[in-house]
């Protein structure tokens, strides 16, 4: 194998009509260049998880899982998808009901992924009332307050 590295060679064709050295170093950075790109390009076609179309999902891995959701909150799902390595899509069946599509390597990756977001929803339903909620909530019974004429007319005498 180290004869292999030793031997190893590059032939660059070059159509010019005087080789000087602004040639060579131009056409170097070209090839330098043209490497550097294959590189970049090889680590794109790395699959991405998260958010992907059906077809994408369709072709890899083993078969697909499906799950009817009625809640909007598929923001937080696409991050601990992406954590936990698992590819969905989602389609929007009637109004604020969703059907997801999922893809994982592994069933502990999927399994993992759902406990968590799980968990995530249980908290955020068990967080303390907003002070907007609460003021609105004041403010709606200022609103419909009754108020009692003949308490005041004692209070005035």
């Amino acid at each position: 194998m180290q004869e292999e590295v030793e031997n190893r060679t590059l032939t660059l064709g070059i159509n010019t009509s005087k080789f000087t050295g602004r040639v060579l170093k131009a056409a170097l950075c070209k090839y330098l260049a043209h490497r550097k790109e294959k590189k970049l390009q090889a680590s794109r076609d790395v699959k991405p998880f998260g958010k992907v179309s059906i077809d994408d999902l369709q072709k890899d891995y083993g078969d697909m899982r499906q799950i009817d959701v009625q809640d909007k909150s598929l923001r937080e799902f696409d991050r601990i998808a992406r954590n936990h390595g698992v590819r969905y899509t989602v389609y929007k069946t009637d109004k604020n009901h969703y059907q997801i599509f999922f893809k994982a390597p592994n069933e502990a990756n999927m399994n993992a992924a759902f406990q968590k977001f799980t968990v995530t929803k249980l908290k955020k339903a068990q967080r303390r009332e907003s002070v907007l909620g609460r003021l609105d909530k004041f403010k709606a019974l200022v609103k419909n307050a009754v108020v009692a004429r003949t308490k005041r007319k004692e209070l005035e005498r």
